[in-house]
């Protein structure tokens, strides 16, 4: 049995999105050697705090929601879509057992945007550049990504200066939150296309764009749910090794 990573379910209303997108998720993780443990959002907190408390490392899927501009203190977006506050919820005990217990973390597109806005960064709300980064599932480059060198990121591509990236949000960090920083932006429109931890001890990584669509054809994206699994499961290895130690 591989490491054991929590996925919350994408939204709490829109099922059928949910049922498109979740399978993406589980089946990348299980590629790079992982078990995905879904996340419902209609438990009680305590009941979800059962569940990822066994867990090892945590995903944050994308959503077709958006994250309320309340929660960093900005009015509303005419563009800004609805919030989802039981997947809202959920992410933020997930990320608050995450950091307590220094579980990895990978946040992509949607997850990317709540775990910037937890650790009290903010959100550009509605992109607007000459960069359609609302191009959608069926275009499976949208544009380039920068990555910074002597980045997380940066090791886990290989080293890559530049990636190809698919791109379906309009939305984007903007204030960095604290214990994050970016490591790759978008070289037209300088948009932020990932963020990582700070902490050399922690594994956190997010990207606004979905590796889980290409896990098939390209090796970055693969290569990102390997490190989320080593992470985690170097973690786990760790942890057994205090347990039989004492």
């Amino acid at each position: 049995m591989g490491p054991r990573i929590a996925i919350p379910m994408p939204h709490s209303t829109d099922l059928k999105y949910g049922e498109r997108a979740l399978p993406q998720y589980a089946r990348a993780v299980e590629l790079a050697g992982g078990e995905p443990v879904t996340i419902p959002l209609d438990k009680t907190p305590a009941e979800v705090m059962k569940l990822i408390e066994r867990c090892d490392g945590v995903l944050l899927p994308g959503s077709n929601a958006d994250v309320d501009p309340a929660k960093y203190d900005a009015p509303p977006h005419p563009k800004t879509d609805a919030a989802d506050p039981k997947r809202d919820t959920v992410d933020e005990l997930l990320l608050q057992d995450a950091y307590n217990m220094r579980k990895p973390i990978l946040g992509i597109c949607y997850g990317l945007q709540i775990l910037n806005v937890y650790r009290s960064g903010t959100l550009i709300q509605h992109i607007e550049s000459k960069i359609n980064h609302q191009a959608g599932r069926t275009v499976p480059i949208a544009h380039q990504v920068e990555v910074a060198p002597g980045s997380l990121l940066s090791g886990i591509v290989n080293h890559a200066p530049n990636i190809p990236a698919n791109s379906s949000h309009h939305q984007s960090a903007e204030l960095i939150g604290d214990g994050l920083r970016a490591v790759a932006l978008c070289p037209d429109d300088g948009i932020v296309e990932a963020v990582e931890g700070t902490s050399r001890d922690h594994f956190v990584l997010a990207v606004q764009w979905h590796p889980e669509r290409s896990v098939d054809d390209d090796e970055n994206s693969r290569a990102i749910f390997k490190a989320l699994i080593e992470a985690a499961k170097s973690r786990h290895d760790s942890l057994t090794g205090e347990f039989e130690t004492v």
